[in-house]
C-alpha cells in the first residue's frame, strides 16, 4: 500500500516498520497506523502509549519510540515537512543512511543509494564478492556500488528494483537464476556457485543471559509493569 502514494511521510513509516519484518506482516500494522496518523503532525501530536499500543505484535518497540520522537523533531525544525537534504534527513531520530536513501530516492526522486541485505546479496554475487555475509566489508563495498548505479531518470525505482530483485529472485538459498534480468552479467552465475557468494558468517560465542519472569494474578486480572527506557526490552 506505502507504493500507491510513495509520500515522504509513508515511505518513511513504511521502511522503519519493514526493518527485521516480512511485509506481509506489516502490511495491516502499517495501514492501521496510517490510518490513525495519517500526518507527521498526527504523530507527533499522539501520546506514546498510544502509539507504541499501535505497534503492538510488530515487535523491536525502539523502532515506534524513535519514529515517534523523530516526528516530533520534524514538526519542531522542519515546518512538519521531512526535508529533502540527506545531511538533515540523517539528523532526524530513527533515520539511517537506509531510511534517508529510501526517502530521498523513493519520495523525492533524488539520485541517493541505499542498500539492505538483498541488495547486499545481488551485488555480491554480480561481482563475485569474497566478502562475509553482513560484514562490514561487504556493506562499504555494496553502498560504493549503489552509488554508482543510483542515476538516471527514476533512481527510487532502481532502488527498489534492486531490493525486489533480491528478495524475489536472487534470494539466500535456490535462487530462481533463469528468471534473472541481470543473470548474464552475474559473475556468481557464470561461475555456477551463486550461493558461495556472500561468504557465510562466522558463528560468534552466543551470550547467555538469564531473564526472571513474574506472572501476578489476581480476581482474573494481570499485573503489567511497564520496563523503563533503557537496558534490556526498554518499554
Amino acid at each position: 500500500p506505502w507504493r500507491s502514494s510513495p509520500s515522504p511521510y509513508l515511505t518513511w513509516v513504511s521502511e522503519i516498520m519493514l526493518q527485521q519484518t516480512r511485509v506481509a506482516t506489516v502490511i495491516p500494522y502499517y495501514e492501521r497506523f496510517i490510518e490513525r496518523f495519517p500526518s507527521v503532525a498526527s504523530l507527533a501530536s499522539a501520546e506514546s502509549d498510544e502509539v507504541l499500543s499501535l505497534w503492538s505484535g510488530l515487535g523491536y518497540y525502539r523502532r515506534a519510540r524513535h519514529l515517534h520522537e523523530g516526528a516530533k523533531q520534524v514538526v519542531e525544525e522542519f515546518g512538519e515537512q521531512l526535508p529533502q537534504n540527506v545531511k538533515q534527513l540523517l539528523s532526524i531520530k530513527g533515520i539511517g543512511r537506509y531510511t534517508a536513501g529510501a526517502i530521498a530516492s523513493i519520495a523525492y526522486g533524488l539520485p541517493v543509494p541505499l542498500v539492505d541485505g538483498n541488495v547486499q546479496r545481488v551485488f555480491a554475487r554480480l561481482h563475485a564478492l569474497e566478502l562475509e555475509r553482513a560484514s562490514s566489508a561487504l556493506d562499504k563495498q555494496s553502498w560504493t556500488l549503489a552509488e554508482k548505479l543510483v542515476k538516471g531518470e527514476h533512481p527510487g525505482e532502481l532502488n527498489q528494483a534492486l531490493m525486489e530483485l533480491g528478495a524475489l529472485v536472487c534470494t539466500p538459498r535456490s535462487p530462481t537464476c533463469l528468471l534473472c534480468p541481470v543473470r548474464s552479467n552475474c559473475a556468481a552465475y557464470s561461475l555456477g556457485e551463486q550461493e558461495k557468494f556472500p561468504q557465510p558468517r562466522i558463528p560468534q560465542k552466543v551470550q547467555d543471559k538469564a531473564v526472571l519472569w513474574a506472572l501476578l494474578k489476581r480476581n482474573g486480572k494481570l499485573l503489567l509493569v511497564q520496563r523503563p527506557s533503557d537496558g534490556l526490552f526498554p518499554g
